[in-house]
């Protein structure tokens, strides 16, 4: 499989593009006016702490409080506030929670994550905490932080104040699991964790020992600075979008990266030299003066990921449709069949969607609640095919997933680790006329509103001069057939003197009557 990363900048934004055999696999979007905070530290300061709902809000001087939830306060937390007092030294961590498997999770563990969602943790109001964010802020919710710290690297992860070793999951090698143990071992200090990423597969110990040096040198500076600094403030800035998938996506197998623009090529070499040097050379400025995107097909493709509607090879198609609540997924086929072969063709159709469905979350990065309508399936055996080939394709996002089985009625419930705002929120607005319903109210309805407000303000107003403020749209259907018209109705009906103003920039779906005498606006008032 041929894999690359086609990086296109402008002006407002970079796109990253992750290719597997010219098919788009993973897509980024990094907006100028909106960078990535993920990976952040902040010394915030404990606003708020709220037993009833397990979580306290701590500010860190975003627009929103950040929250943190009772379950993502680590066993690091009083190692960690240690750093604040005037006893620098850290409190050890017991060596029997070293990890024993490939998630850094053991049953020690686990037993003190019981006990501290059973208890309320050391919090209290004005407390100064050490916070990293885990998600991007959605909408009006500000992001999430935790209080367990880690510091991502190339092929290391450092966990400051833990003596847990863990090895990536995605290497099933048990001979290459071992020797990374060991070597992670011997080189990680006392009071310091270690998770190896996958990167590390297959390299030398040298390197694993650099990029941990590079990585304790960054956790030594951001300790002075949260020691020498007053919440709220940032202390650690995580790598941006662009570097953050090359330091994660860029592996041996990737054949090459390619930069239109000289800045970030000048950036990703330069980091490569720094971390990996044998990659370095992989790296490849686009200089043709056809957009890159367009070049390599990827322009059509994320047109083709902006719709709800997805084609399948076979004819069918599923349908993408987002809710305040989850998202729901249709899926449709595309012919009918005789009855002897529904089942087969259905199970054939499902089996497409299940496919295209996981390529989909991860390109859209699409988190939360998802619900999936498959095709109906009578035997029970191809339900659990369904089942199967779901779980195995998500075996490849990045992102913890849980799903259960398919219901009676073909329903499938996915749960997706939701880290930033998926595709379409980071690549479009709402619509300041629909308010994202995709609907807007009839005419005729907008017209029955403002008959209504002339009724009540007929009982209970006292001018008879009036300015009726409508967008141009339905200024001319108000102003349709001339002397019949829907505006001279009105002005009879109701005995006003009724001026018709149009606004272009007023919304569709409103309108304002104003007070001719004095100007004004009465709308409000008699709504």
């Amino acid at each position: 499989m041929r894999k690359e990363i086609i990086i296109n900048s402008s002006v407002t934004q970079t796109r990253v593009a992750f290719t597997e055999d010219g098919n788009l696999a993973d897509f980024f979007v990094d907006n100028a006016d909106k960078k990535r905070m993920v990976g952040d530290i902040h010394l915030g300061r404990v606003a708020r702490v709220l037993p009833g709902i397990r979580a306290a809000f701590i500010d860190i001087g975003l627009k929103h409080d950040a929250f943190l939830h009772f379950s993502d306060i680590g066993d690091r937390l009083e190692a960690l506030q240690s750093l604040f007092d005037d006893d620098d030294e850290a409190d050890d961590i017991d060596d029997d929670e070293t990890s024993q498997n490939g998630n850094g999770n053991s049953s020690a563990a686990s037993k003190k994550t019981e006990e501290r969602e059973t208890t309320v943790p050391k919090l209290h109001k004005g407390q100064d905490i050490l916070v990293q964010i885990i998600k991007e802020p959605v909408k009006d919710k500000g992001v999430r932080v935790s209080s367990s710290i880690s510091i991502p690297g190339r092929f290391c992860v450092l966990l400051p104040f833990d003596n847990k070793v863990g090895v990536s999951k995605k290497i099933s090698d048990f001979r290459e699991r071992k020797r990374l143990r060991r070597i992670a071992r011997e080189i990680i200090p006392k009071n310091y964790g270690l998770i190896i990423r996958t990167a590390a597969r297959n390299q030398e110990e040298n390197l694993l020992a650099a990029d941990l040096k590079y990585l304790l040198n960054t956790w030594q500076e951001t300790e002075k600075l949260a020691k020498e600094h007053t919440p709220p403030s940032l202390i650690f800035k995580d790598l941006g979008t662009t570097i953050s998938v090359i330091r994660d996506l860029f592996t041996n197998d990737v054949e090459k990266v390619i930069v239109d623009s000289k800045k970030i090529y000048k950036e990703i070499r330069d980091y490569l030299k720094f971390i990996q040097p044998t990659l370095a050379e992989k790296v490849e400025y686009y200089k043709s003066q056809k957009p890159i995107f367009e070049a390599f097909k990827i322009e059509e493709q994320i047109k083709a990921l902006m719709g709800r509607k997805v084609a399948l090879p076979s004819g069918g198609h599923i349908v993408i449709e987002h809710t305040e609540a989850m998202v729901v997924i249709d899926v449709n086929s595309g012919r009918y069949a005789a009855k002897k072969d529904q089942e087969l063709n259905s199970l054939k159709t499902d089996l497409e969607a299940s496919r295209e469905i996981v390529r989909q979350l991860r390109l859209r990065d699409i988190g939360g609640l998802i619900v999936i309508d498959f095709i109906d399936l009578e035997d029970e055996k191809n339900r659990k095919k369904i089942y199967d080939e779901l779980k195995k394709e998500f075996k490849r996002d990045r992102a913890k997933v849980a799903l259960l089985p398919m219901t009676d009625f073909g329903l499938v419930q996915i749960t997706r680790q939701r880290v930033r705002e998926n595709i379409l929120q980071s690549m479009h607005d709402v619509c300041p006329y629909c308010a994202g319903t995709g609907l807007l109210v009839k005419q005729s309805n907008l017209i029955h509103e403002i008959e209504d407000w002339l009724k009540r303000y007929k009982i209970e107003g006292k001018e008879k001069s009036l300015q009726l403020v409508v967008h141009p749209t339905l200024g001319r259907h108000l102003r349709e057939n001339s002397i019949r018209s829907t505006l001279n109705k009105l002005r009879l009906k109701y005995f006003f003197r009724l001026k018709l103003i149009e606004d272009d920039k007023l919304n569709l779906q409103t309108f304002k009557i104003i007070s001719s005498k004095t100007g004004k606006d009465l709308t409000e008032e008699f709504v």
